[in-house]
């Protein structure tokens, strides 16, 4: 019977695999394997506490920190638990020879990395950043960590930033194979957290869905989150977990996250509020409870992976028999290799715009909607009405009598008319050159 840590090992490598085979799930026809994959996702929304409930997790510091967007591409960050004594280390996917042993230059590392796809902007990407931590005081776990949903877009962001970062979160945390881990501060109205209004929109039943309750210790006096923490206030079929994160001061002070993670246990045990729920709170518990919940939800979703990869392996098995195989040595040869991928990625391209694949209809829409209710729009109405005709024609035309009719007041009405449709036409064009771009590079990663 496989074991809890090559089970999680073994989705681990399938993971870092898809990755490097350009699938990060999003696009595509039908379920991709990265998709497929059991996984924990981490919700929340700006100064949730996100970023410390993962470095509770851990043990460590280790990710960027300021104000504003700071995780702008995902993290898949995959724990793997050695024996005791052991060197703690971390490694990335994009440098895997190099082993990172100072935790500083991993949060130096990922800021570069982030930056290296989305430059020094505020932008930003679905790429994932891939780090593995080897560590004697995690457990074998996956977490994906991902932006954090804002509300409004400030200095430096896109006008967009706010619907393409909930996007972005959705495309993950709609998956069925996706556990949610909905962060959410307690000292504001569960009723306002972005992280469980999105996970019940994806996840109504809350059959997929950790609740996580943070800053406990910043709560008013007097006031306490019992009744969120027992499942009264907001119910969820799994239980919520209260995390105390460490305070900006022990934060300053680098503070150690192994003897913040004692104080935690400390503030739970002595509490007069929360001391019955203590073995059921704190960043080690939902560590242990997130690793057995994954386990589970792997072993029910293995005969599905394996049917997912054994399907993709027999297409790519009929796709290199279509294609021939093994490519031979000589340039000839090769030549006709190049040239059938050529026609291939032609002929899918075509049907693409054709019919046969999903894509032709897009195009279809752009110039049976877009483009008519675009044109509707315009004011000729306003233009050729009988005063602005004869103002653009007497104008167009001075003191000359017309003989038979007024051609420079006509020409000057028709290219005014025309100019009306620049901006429509462009916009179509444009849209129907993103959509190509996109099939473009659908196929690239088919064909690459």
């Amino acid at each position: 019977m496989a074991t809890m840590e090559s089970l999680i090992g073994l989705v681990n490598r399938i993971q870092r695999a898809c990755t490097v085979l350009g699938d990060h799930g999003g696009g595509g026809e039908g379920m991709s394997l990265w998709e497929a994959l059991p996984s924990v996702a981490v919700v929340g929304g700006q100064s949730s506490g996100k970023s410390s409930v993962l470095e509770s997790v851990v043990g460590r510091d280790f990710l960027p920190r300021g104000s504003g967007i700071v995780t702008r591409r995902p993290l898949v960050l995959q724990l793997h638990k050695t024996d005791k004594g052991q060197t703690e280390y971390a490694e990335f996917l994009h440098a895997p020879k190099k082993r990172f042993t100072e935790f500083a230059s991993v949060r130096r590392e990922i800021e570069e990395e982030t930056d290296r796809i989305t430059g020094k902007s505020k932008k930003i990407s679905n790429i994932p950043i891939q780090l593995s931590i080897y560590s004697p005081n995690v457990v074998n776990l996956t977490l994906i960590d991902l932006p954090g949903l804002t509300k409004v877009a400030v200095e430096g962001q896109p006008e967009t930033i706010v619907e393409d970062i909930e996007n972005m979160v959705r495309s993950y945390v709609e998956k069925p194979n996706c556990i949610i881990l909905a962060i959410s501060p307690a000292n504001q109205d569960i009723a306002t957290s972005d992280a469980i209004k999105l996970a019940r929109e994806v996840d109504p039943t809350g059959e997929r869905t950790f609740g996580v309750l943070t800053k406990l210790d910043l709560m008013d006096k007097g006031t306490n989150a019992v009744d969120v923490l027992e499942g009264r206030s907001y119910r969820l079929q799994h239980p919520w977990v209260g995390i105390v994160n460490r305070s900006q001061a022990d934060i300053n002070k680098n503070v150690d996250m192994i003897v913040a993670r004692r104080k935690e246990r400390e503030y739970f045990e002595t509490s007069p509020e929360y001391g019955h729920l203590a073995r059921k709170m704190g960043s080690e518990y939902l560590a242990k409870l997130l690793s057995q919940h994954l386990e589970t939800v792997i072993r029910q979703r293995i005969p599905s992976i394996i049917a997912l990869i054994n399907k993709t392996i027999d297409e790519l098995n009929a796709e290199l028999d279509r294609i021939g195989r093994p490519i031979a040595v000589d340039s000839g040869a090769q030549l006709y290799t190049i040239l059938e991928m050529c026609r291939a990625f032609d002929r899918i391209f075509k049907e693409h715009l054709d019919g046969g694949r999903p894509g032709g209809d897009r195009i279809y829409g752009v110039f049976d909607h877009q483009l008519p209710a675009a044109l509707k729009k315009l004011p000729f109405d306003r233009h050729l009405s009988l005063k602005n005709v004869q103002k653009v024609v007497s104008e167009a035309d001075g003191y000359q009598p017309h003989l038979i009719a007024p051609e420079q007041g006509y020409r000057r009405l028709i290219d005014g008319s025309i100019s009306y449709f620049k901006g429509p036409a462009e916009a179509c064009v444009d849209a129907v050159m993103f959509f190509l771009v996109d099939v473009i590079h659908l196929l690239e990663i088919k064909f690459c």
